[in-house]
């Protein structure tokens, strides 16, 4: 049995989000093939092919995937994926489901969202309901086309592999969209899918300057990234990359704290995989609390401060 991976990469660096995507194809079994398309990212088939667990990589090293447009992108990969392929698996990411829904369709099969566990070869676990209930889904396709959700598996190790690395000729050029320009904000403070910790703020922080004068102190004392809820991001406190939530970002780290959050069921589905949430609130009867390890019930205007300062 053979699993295409789709690897997540900035044509400099591969995406730890494609370490946890080869930790579930590992658990699917079989050999497991990473797919590198990409302009100049020869570094990112090297670091692909040392990851543990790896057959083989496939570098399609050509300008038409420079910005990794969906539709050649997704083009490329439907025709690789006959190539034998049982299975082809991205992250849940914005790339990955931007880029499967049209494989899928190319290949003619139906796909699978948000693969959170494995149970066999064809059946898989997903949540639905906004992470309320958990399907289990079987698939008697020809070609099982699946994104997994990231934090529900523990990466794989990035060294101890030594796959070949073999070069993909074929350019696949739809001719339907063109890259015009990104924005791209740095941020000295670590990834927020990635992250250790997490720092998130609600409509109760009142505004964006006081987002930033309340959370930043206590980021900066934890070396946390910084989130928000789907309220803080509409009312404009935040730039939406930073909302956490169904249709934001997944988040699982070792700690959350949520600051004026109240807890609407769209984000707790982002963030209640948490090894330990906190909770900060005027409202103690906010859901948040319900899935809460510990709460604080008072103004986070005067709360956060002060547990800055004992940090």
């Amino acid at each position: 049995m053979s699993i295409l991976v789709i690897a997540e990469h900035d044509n400099k660096a591969l995406n730890g989000a494609t370490l946890n995507v080869v930790a579930a194809a590992q658990k699917i079994g079989g050999d497991i093939t990473v797919l590198v398309a990409g302009s100049g990212a020869q570094a990112v088939a090297d670091a692909a092919a040392k990851v543990a667990g790896v057959s083989k990589v496939l570098l399609a090293d050509n300008a038409v995937y420079a910005n990794q447009l969906a539709e050649n992108v997704a083009a490329l990969v439907a025709d690789i994926a006959k190539g034998g392929f049982k299975h082809v698996l991205a992250a849940s990411t914005t790339t990955g489901k931007n880029i499967l829904p049209r494989v899928a369709a190319l290949l003619d099969v139906s796909m699978i969202t948000d693969i959170i566990a494995v149970e066999s070869a064809n059946t898989f676990k997903r949540p639905i309901y906004a992470g309320n209930a958990i399907a289990t889904v079987q698939s008697d396709e020809a070609i099982i086309v699946g994104t997994v959700r990231g934090t529900a598996f523990d990466p794989i190790a990035a060294e101890g592999g030594s796959a070949a690395v073999e070069a993909v000729s074929e350019a696949k050029d739809a001719g339907i969209s063109k890259f015009v320009a990104e924005e791209i904000v740095k941020s000295e403070r670590p990834e927020l899918t990635a992250a250790r910790i997490v720092v998130s703020g609600g409509r109760g922080v009142g505004s964006g300057e006081n987002y930033h004068t309340v959370l930043d102190p206590l980021a900066d004392k934890l070396g946390a990234a910084q989130g928000a809820s789907r309220a803080a991001v509409d009312a404009g406190f935040v730039p939406n990359d930073m909302q956490v939530g169904q249709t934001g970002k997944i988040v699982a780290p070792d700690l959350y704290i949520a600051v004026g959050i109240s807890g609407a069921i769209q984000h707790l589905a982002g963030m209640k995989d948490s090894k330990v949430i906190v909770a900060i609130n005027k409202d103690e009867e906010a859901p948040i609390n319900a899935v809460a390890d510990y709460w604080l019930v008072g103004d986070l205007n005067t709360v956060v401060p002060e547990l800055v300062s004992k940090i």
